[in-house]
């Protein structure tokens, strides 16, 4: 009889203990946002020979839910490249901004309602010297090019980025739009992209529901 008051004494002290470890511990409640016409813009000089393109790449926070201009990104635009602030430098690219965190990057093929939670591990990319996290040109990534007349960038339909952040939380996008107001009839409309986001702020947590 002894014995067994022991046991259940113990047994109680376990369960007040546990109580008390996820005593203040807070579940946040996954966020679904949209980001409009944001500004991912370059210019290129066709006078050198291979042509070069600049202008600052415009850098995406999910947990701040904007763009930023520190060191907190996640991911960064100009043009139709998409840079990860994890891995290295590729090289090659002026003003490439420096990789401070540990950010990866997946291409899944799949919507973004029917994507429930991140991969493995395993099918995340970095940025690395020579090679993109998300692989640029025509039909290799999220867009195709039509070519002339019309040159168009259109997101390719079944393509989202799982992205896990720089503080280990995880995030899906798929892009809508490459062009201000969805609205490509005038040049000076590309190169602003339009994307919806479902973002865990629970740091590890990989469900999207």
């Amino acid at each position: 009889m002894r014995n067994l008051k022991l046991i259940i004494l113990f047994t109680i002290s376990v369960l007040c203990a546990s109580c008390e470890d996820n005593e203040g511990v807070t579940t946040l409640p996954v966020e679904s946002k949209s980001i409009t016409n944001l500004a991912a813009l370059q210019s290129t000089d066709f006078t050198q020979n291979p042509p070069v393109t600049s202008g600052s790449f415009t850098k995406f926070s999910f947990k701040e839910g904007s763009q930023v201009s520190g060191d907190n990104w996640d991911i960064a635009f100009r043009g139709t490249t998409i840079l990860i602030n994890g891995g290295a430098e590729i090289g090659g690219i002026t003003e490439e901004p420096q990789r401070t965190g540990t950010a990866a990057l997946a291409l899944i093929t799949g919507t973004l309602s029917s994507i429930t939670e991140a991969p493995a591990d395993s099918e995340f990319k970095q940025d690395a010297s020579g090679e993109y996290a998300l692989t640029t040109g025509s039909g290799n990534g999220w867009y195709t090019y039509a070519g002339p007349p019309t040159h168009m960038i259109n997101p390719i339909a079944g393509k989202v980025l799982v992205i896990r952040t720089i503080d280990g939380n995880y995030a899906k996008l798929e892009i809508v739009s490459y062009y201000k107001d969805n609205d490509a009839s005038k040049e000076e409309n590309a190169r602003h992209y339009s994307f919806n986001y479902i973002y865990n702020p629970n740091e590890g947590d990989k469900d999207f529901q």
